[in-house]
């Protein structure tokens, strides 16, 4: 077994000695698929969402060097059909682009991976010819063997991210493997790359048109070997005894085509060992990018603005089409938030609306849960850009003043908030308000849960700010009024005992009311304190 040809399954065996959930089924979509002319296939996925696993995997089920039926056995692919037809029947090339990247200077890198499978191929088999080009080689040693090759590449986006410099040079060392029918033909019974971004386009299409390409926007039906499924959780969490609630919370959220619930893996792993509920993004690289994308000086587009609504717990539209599939060329904001769905920090979906007779598909993006929202947040603490430190400058004060009882400066607050771009373009109701003081107490991110619209039995409170275990806050209830007066919404706050809300939360809560006046234009506050 080599370290490129044939690198058995020793990688499989110690990701089944660990915590391990049965992914074997993506296999049942890659044999059909085996001696097709859809033998291409690339999978796109955020950091931490098991590509490795996938890839090692595969390795260990094609692999003609050794017996892997007693890892299989029992999992979902030994009661498939093709079970038996294609496990341990293939020559297998396994590149780690990422891992590859560590070892030699980028420029060097297509020169070293043509070495080194070459050299690999010809110990494996004297009686292989080495060809006078890569291909060639490849060709031999398949005719010679008498078995094709599987081809998986990991992290395959490695090199345009990381040396965008060699970027033309690598895909045409791609093109030369699979581009020609009559040469992948004759390599290749199939080919698999996964990586973070989808294939890089050239003009409008892609580069490697022969793909069949599944992203973390169009997954297809790979949707559910993206990232855990609910009920995957759910047993994980009922055989480690781990509160699946809290599970659901911090790493749930991403919507991956008709997958509505899709977890991290790789955060829910790291809560289930170290039974601890917190963002484990900042252990991976994803992180150190996060801040440059924010800070992009990209303005006009109004980028930061919109990075400030879905911290605020908005779903904003955005359009896909533009990406280049790259982390540097951007022309238009979003651009970046497609970058990001890529990168695992926004969960997308797509609805469709009917226009009449007409169908119109929305592209709407959002944070998924509160480990990302916690990455925004600390992120955002650092931005570069005044108007967001302004932001939340404003929310830090506004939630002093909220605390201290000064109903003026409250008031104030939120009438300097409502005249940025942080406001609806038409304000005439309670919901236009809501919306407003969603981001006036943004800073409430790290310290409240925020619960809009919580029903306490006898109404709904517009919002409500609950402590989170750990702090000493007082818990605040916010009712909001249009043309009635902040009397008038603290009053509303006593009658339907929207303290209820707070069941199993003993201390100090702040009731706050505020009034638009739609006639003066002008925001009022009420404050008062109860205990409970």
């Amino acid at each position: 077994m080599g370290i490129y040809l044939n690198p058995g399954s020793s990688g499989f065996e110690e990701v089944l000695n660990s915590y391990y959930v049965d992914k074997t089924g993506l296999i049942k979509l890659i044999n059909p698929r085996i001696n097709t002319p859809d033998k291409l296939v690339c999978i796109s996925r955020p950091r931490r969402f098991g590509k490795s696993y996938a890839a090692q995997m595969l390795c260990a089920y094609y692999d003609h060097t050794c017996d892997s039926h007693n890892l299989f056995a029992g999992k979902d692919i030994s009661c498939a059909d093709s079970y038996e037809d294609h496990i341990n029947k293939y020559q297998v090339i396994y590149l780690d682009m990422s891992n590859l990247l560590g070892k030699v200077k980028p420029e060097f890198l297509i020169q070293f991976i043509e070495e080194n499978v070459t050299t690999e191929i010809l110990c494996s088999n004297t009686n292989i010819k080495k060809g006078t080009t890569f291909d060639q080689t490849l060709i031999n040693a398949a005719e010679c063997i008498g078995k094709k090759f599987i081809m998986i590449i990991d992290e395959w986006d490695a090199p345009i991210r990381e040396a965008p410099q060699i970027t033309k040079e690598y895909l045409l060392f791609l093109r030369m493997l699979f581009k020609s029918s009559n040469t992948t033909a004759k390599i290749f019974a199939a080919a698999y790359m996964t990586g973070i971004l989808p294939i890089k386009k050239d003009g409008t299409q892609s580069a490697i048109s022969n793909f069949d390409e599944y992203s973390f926007l169009e997954p297809g039906d790979f949707a559910q070997y993206t990232g855990f499924t609910e009920d995957e959780v759910k047993k994980l969490c009922d055989e480690y005894h781990v509160d699946f609630l809290k599970v659901k919370k911090w790493y749930d959220g991403y919507t991956v085509g008709n997958v509505e619930s899709v977890y991290n893996p790789y955060s829910v792993m790291s809560a289930i060992k170290k039974k601890k509920f917190t963002s484990y993004w900042r252990y991976t690289s994803a992180t150190d990018n996060l801040l440059t994308y924010i800070n992009l000086d990209l303005k006009r587009e109004g980028l930061q603005d919109d990075i400030a609504r879905l911290i605020g717990g908005e779903t904003i539209e955005i359009d896909t089409s533009t990406f280049k599939n790259d982390v540097a060329d951007f022309a238009v904001k979003d651009d970046v938030l497609t970058l990001l769905v890529h990168l695992g920090y926004l969960a997308y979906e797509q609805i469709t609306e009917l226009y009449g007779e007409d169908e119109q598909i929305i592209e709407r993006v959002r944070i998924p849960n509160e480990e990302v929202r916690i990455e925004f947040k600390k992120m955002l603490s650092m931005s570069e850009h005044p108007a967001i430190v302004e932001l939340f400058n404003k929310s830090k004060k506004l939630l002093q003043d909220t605390k201290s009882g000064n109903e003026e400066a409250v008031a104030k607050a939120i009438e300097e908030i409502r005249h940025t771009n942080y406001a609806p373009q038409f304000y005439n109701n309670e919901q236009s308000l809501r919306y407003v003081i969603k981001f006036a107490y943004i800073v409430c991110i790290d310290k409240y849960m925020r619960i809009e619209e919580l029903s306490s039995g006898k109404g709904l409170a517009d919002v409500v700010f609950i402590p989170k275990r750990g702090t000493v806050d007082p818990a605040i209830v916010v009712e909001l009024k249009w043309d009635k007066g902040t009397d008038s919404a603290i009053k509303q706050i006593k009658d339907k005992n929207y303290s209820a809300v707070l069941t199993g939360y003993y201390g100090e809560v702040i009731l706050v009311g505020i009034n638009y006046d739609s006639k003066t234009g002008n925001h009022s506050c009420g404050i008062e304190k109860i205990s409970i």
